[in-house]
């Protein structure tokens, strides 16, 4: 297991490195800069990931939602996508089918 942290300068460029599970997500629950604006999160430094992590970014987009605020990922793991695919959140998450590993650039 690596523990998750964020990295990068708030809100507009922030990236996760590490695990995103059941055993990580709790230290970063409250960590997301919640504002109006686009916050985007760079997710390639992810390793692993299960419900738990998908959780945590539902939570967020709800969060940033309620502040006039967007979430915006990229560098989306493969398995994250496919895990939001299957519980039917990819579309609240902005995930299109292209997304596997995009960057945004």
């Amino acid at each position: 297991m690596t523990p998750a942290q964020i990295t990068g300068t708030a809100p507009q460029a922030l990236g996760i490195d590490g695990d995103l599970t059941a055993r990580t997500v709790p230290d970063l629950l409250g960590t997301l800069p919640v504002a109006a604006g686009v916050h985007r999160v760079d997710l390639t430094g992810v390793r692993q990931v299960d419900s738990a992590g998908l959780a945590l970014l539902v939570e967020w987009q709800r969060l940033l939602n309620a502040d006039q605020g967007q979430l915006e990922l990229v560098g989306v793991p493969e398995g994250l996508l496919r895990l939001a695919r299957i519980s039917s959140v990819d579309t609240l998450l902005g995930f299109q089918a292209t997304d596997a590993g995009n960057t945004g650039q």
